[in-house]
């Protein structure tokens, strides 16, 4: 089909827009799309460092609260091509419907990335779509949003890549890697989701529910055991989270919100008792084990993780661990 809109106006993109879109490390994305199926969403196909999926609202909620692996929940709004000035952009930005996303007086920052053609600057292309997002809002008879670059109530995501701009909403607004448990760091942390994911390349999830064993000789602040004794025990990795983006979304449903954090307090309590994986976690560091320790207390299963300061050179097989450890 020959496009015949006029190269001064954005367009509207060739393919549908997903409703979601999950973030994540470079490397995870097949990983990331079948965690998201199995939560119920519909994955629509994957990118670098990302996921797009579609589905409901509760479904989007559940994905923040269980997710192991993603980085962020992206609620996208639009995608418009034909993006190649400044112009350009803050009339793509401004045909967006924000007063629905977007609460009065609402905080906001846009996270602003890519460049293309005369828009070569992220801070530039930021101002630009704020520009069209406080346009939007004036033509509705709405305040305009205030900006906070740090603490804004709602982060708008803006990716911009070969003229097409795509447009939504982070509903988490923070990486959900940060689980909560962690602000004692050894020496060369391991993030929570690259954990969670070899963790998942090794099958751990089945091998704890067979109540096999797992050691870690150089465990370091215990990332990788507490990410494992979250899943032996189904604890939702944001257990312990209270501030999420999403609560500020113009569109949020605090009672799917409250009835899903009802749930997986309810699934946490149950899975504890039914935990019979054995947890073992050894470091020379005495600062690494005291860490690990402290962690695994804040992440609530320090009765699941054996800690134990010991070199990789006197590592023997622990007592109660099960064959092929």
């Amino acid at each position: 089909m020959t496009d015949t809109t006029s190269a001064t106006s954005p367009r509207a993109p060739s393919n549908p827009l997903s409703t979601w879109f999950a973030t994540c490390p470079r490397g995870i994305e097949t990983l990331l799309a079948d965690e998201l199926t199995a939560l119920g969403a519909e994955v629509t196909g994957t990118t670098v460092a990302g996921v797009h999926f579609n589905g409901s609202q509760e479904m989007a909620y559940r994905t923040i609260l269980w997710s192991r692996l993603a980085n962020r929940i992206i609620r996208l709004l639009t995608r418009v091509g034909g993006v190649d000035t400044g112009e350009q952009l803050r009339k793509a930005s401004a045909g967006v419907d924000w007063a629905m996303e977007l609460p009065d007086r609402a905080s906001i920052a846009v996270d602003f990335h890519g460049t293309w053609k005369d828009i070569r600057h992220t801070f530039f292309g930021a101002q630009t779509v704020k520009d069209g997002i406080v346009e939007a809002m004036f033509e509705e008879g709405r305040n305009k949003p205030t900006v906070d670059g740090k603490g804004a109530d709602l982060r708008i995501y803006a990716h911009l890549h070969n003229g097409y701009i795509t447009l939504g909403i982070d509903l988490v607004g923070r990486s959900l890697h940060q689980r909560g448990y962690r602000p004692d760091i050894a020496h060369a942390p391991l993030k929570e989701n690259l954990a969670a994911a070899l963790l998942m390349r090794a099958d751990w999830p089945a091998r704890a529910a067979r109540g096999e064993s797992l050691v870690d000789p150089m465990c370091g602040s215990g990332t990788l055991l507490i990410e494992a004794a979250l899943m032996a025990a189904d604890i939702a990795p944001q257990a312990l989270c209270e501030q999420f983006a999403c609560r500020h979304w113009g569109r949020h449903d605090e009672r799917i919100w409250t009835a899903l954090r009802e749930e997986m307090e309810q699934r946490a309590i149950a899975g504890r008792r039914q935990v019979t994986a054995r947890l073992f976690g050894r470091d020379y560091s005495p600062q690494a084990i005291s860490a690990a320790r402290a962690n695994a207390m804040r992440a609530g299963i320090p009765a699941l993780i054996e800690f134990e300061g010991a070199s990789v050179a006197e590592l023997t097989c622990p007592e109660g661990a099960t064959a092929g450890w």
